[in-house]
């Protein structure tokens, strides 16, 4: 009975390998040796069998612990690692580590490792057809050395044998991860010493290796899978906010065309667009002055930054949204307001809770495309309403009595009173400023007065009955209006009468005429304080420059060439009635400065200046000169004076 005991025992350890053991314990109780040797092979085989029972249950453990973890993590390096350090537990060699196969490439890196201490073993990559991996993966089938020193009938390379030189390791045994028909990497197991794999040690390797490409399949499909999903919820997410694009650029689009039917403006288009977008919106005109502007910003405002006019300059050539990049002034995006190849202006878009995809892009485009028949179709009226009102101004201003003879019923019948027109005022603009400059005026002149184009010159008649407070008034607003400062505005003495508004436009339009002469081109004055000048030169206003040149030319000339300044000495001589004394106190210098410096204007002039003829025109001249010789605010002081 101890015998047999003993033999169970022996039988349920499951090492075949102790077979002398048993062999001593049949001989102990005196069998024949061939009863013996067939009781110790019946017990080898019961041994190998509760072997295979042990490691099938190692398995399964493996295997249930793989896919416990398969269902608690979501992460797959994590879930790779954790397999790895099963298989490494489970083989009982010193490295453990797997290779992931690229199919793309053919080439085998390491993802992760047990029991590796080497940094350059940990990263190492295997190229295609090389070494001991690629060969599992190309045979599909389990390969092992007990001495990778003595391995030659695979290719090998130098990186790859000092990385596993570097590890130390000398034996190795590789079985492929197998999915389907797909190879997904080499489950490798190694040890520092040589060692014999046997065919046990292989059998439960690859059988792991089954276990873990199934997990590692499975995982790479639930990332997919949750990929896939998450791209899905992406492309709902985008194609809903796309809808919603689509809706409110629908809803735009509507209200924009409702805002033309009902007459709208520039400022509806703006409200408009900008509560669409949740952002600031601001439309230009062609000089690049604010129309509107969906937060009710001043109209007077110039938009100048050389990126932002860069900005609709290039959407003007391509037809399109232009994003601004970095923003400039809180400006994001622009785009031109065109009609045909004419330009009317631009849309600005400042920053806001709405990005400006392609559908907001298209949605600026046809508020600029709206803002324009807009622009076309107030010029339209603006046209119509400004012919018949020029028709009145024309009439009104013109020298043939005849045409004024119905003339305060034809004023009545447009809403406007006869006794009202006072003040006439001219404003003289560059060329490319005059579209805008006589859209201003009309603006000025809106409200009781007349506006329009007269013999090359903007007009308005306006209720003001302050001439220089009407000149400042209509150039303030042309300015607003042309985004310039280059502005000349002539204002006349207020009229008692329609008829003699007629005179008063031949006196302003011929002091507009002499200014511009003098080189005056920014200023807003009354004629009446020109009128002396006016009278002289108003049948040739281009003489003026050749009557100063002849009277005081040469004394400009000897101030020029030695940085003198005798020409001031001139003028207060002239201011101060030619009285040597009350100039040289108002200069604040000797009487004897002042008189050496008249020796010399004589010298210059000759010796009959101060006669009373050669003075008048000296006085004149020396006048003239000043005029010219000063800014707008100079002007106005001179004139003041």
């Amino acid at each position: 009975m101890a015998a047999v005991l003993a033999l169970l025992d022996l039988a349920a350890k499951g090492r075949p390998d102790e077979q002398d053991a048993v062999v001593d314990l049949l001989l102990a109780e005196r069998l024949d040796v061939a009863t013996a040797t067939q009781v110790a092979r019946r017990v080898r085989e019961l041994q190998g069998a509760m072997a295979r029972l042990h490691r099938r249950g190692r398995e399964l453990s493996a295997l249930f612990s793989s896919a416990r973890e398969l269902a608690e993590l979501h992460d797959v390096d994590l879930l790779i690692a954790r397999l790895v350090r099963r298989a490494h537990d489970l083989a009982g060699t010193d490295v453990t580590y797997l290779s992931e196969f690229d199919e793309t490439t053919r080439e085998l890196r390491v993802r992760s490792t047990a029991g590796a201490v080497a940094p350059s073993f940990q990263r190492l990559r295997v190229p295609p057809h090389i070494g001991l991996a690629s060969k599992v993966v190309e045979s599909r089938a389990p390969q092992w050395t007990s001495r990778y020193e003595q391995l030659d009938d695979v290719p090998r390379s130098e990186s790859i044998d000092s990385a596993v030189r570097a590890e130390g390791l000398v034996s190795l045994l590789g079985v492929p991860l197998i999915a389907g028909e797909q190879v997904l990497g080499v489950l490798f197991a190694a040890n520092r010493d040589e060692h014999a794999f046997s065919p046990e040690e292989v059998a439960l390797l690859s059988a792991f290796a089954d276990n873990v490409a199934v997990v590692l399949q499975s995982a790479r499909l639930l990332t997919q899978t949750r990929e896939a999903a998450n791209e899905a919820r992406l492309a709902y997410a985008a194609l809903a906010e796309h809808v919603e694009a689509m809706e409110r650029s629908s809803r735009v689009h509507a209200e924009l065309t409702a805002a033309i039917l009902r007459g709208g403006g520039a400022a509806d288009v703006a409200r408009t667009l900008g509560a669409s977008l949740e952002r600031p919106v601001v439309i230009l005109d062609e000089n690049y002055a604010v129309l509107a502007s969906s937060d009710d910003r001043t109209t007077a405002a110039v938009i100048d930054p050389p990126a932002v006019r860069s900005a609709i300059t290039a959407s003007r050539r391509s037809g399109r949204c232009t994003l601004l990049d970095p923003p400039v002034d809180d400006v994001h995006a622009a785009v031109a307001v065109l009609a045909g190849e004419t330009m009317l202006g631009g849309l600005l878009i400042g920053d806001g809770a709405v990005e400006l995809g392609a559908v907001e892009q298209r949605t600026i485009e046809r508020a600029a495309q709206i803002t324009a028949l807009l622009t076309l179709n107030q010029d339209a009226v603006v046209y119509a309403e400004g012919r018949v009102r020029g028709e009145l101004l024309g009439d009104l201003v013109s020298p043939d009595v005849r045409r004024r003879s119905h003339l305060p019923a034809r004023l009545r019948a447009r809403g406007l009173r006869p006794e009202d027109l006072r003040t006439l005022v001219i404003t003289v603009v560059a060329p490319a400023q005059r579209r805008a400059a006589l859209r201003a005026a009309q603006a000025a002149a809106a409200r009781g007065g007349l506006a329009g184009d007269v013999d090359g010159f903007i007009t308005l008649v306006v209720p003001e009955t302050d001439p220089r407070h009407a000149a400042t008034a209509a150039r303030d607003r042309v300015c607003a209006g042309t985004g310039t400062s280059e502005v000349l505005t002539v204002a006349a003495a207020p009229a008692d009468t329609l008829d003699e508004l007629s005179a008063r436009f031949s006196a302003v339009r011929d002091c507009g005429r002499v200014l511009v002469a003098l080189g005056i081109e920014s200023a807003a004055v009354a004629a009446d304080a020109y009128l002396p000048y006016t009278a002289m030169f108003a049948h040739d206003p281009t003489s003026v420059r050749r009557f100063i040149d002849h009277t005081i030319g040469p004394i400009r000339c000897w101030d020029t060439e030695r940085r003198t300044d005798l020409l001031t000495t001139l003028h207060r001589f002239v201011d101060c009635n030619a009285s040597p004394a009350r100039t040289a106190r108002l200069m604040g210098v000797h009487t004897n400065t002042v008189l050496q410096r008249l020796e010399r204007i004589t010298r210059l002039l000759g010796h009959a200046w101060r006669e009373p003829e050669p003075f008048f025109r000296i006085s004149v001249a020396v006048r003239l000169q000043a005029l010219s010789a000063t800014d707008s605010s100079a002007s106005q002081r001179i004139q003041d004076s």
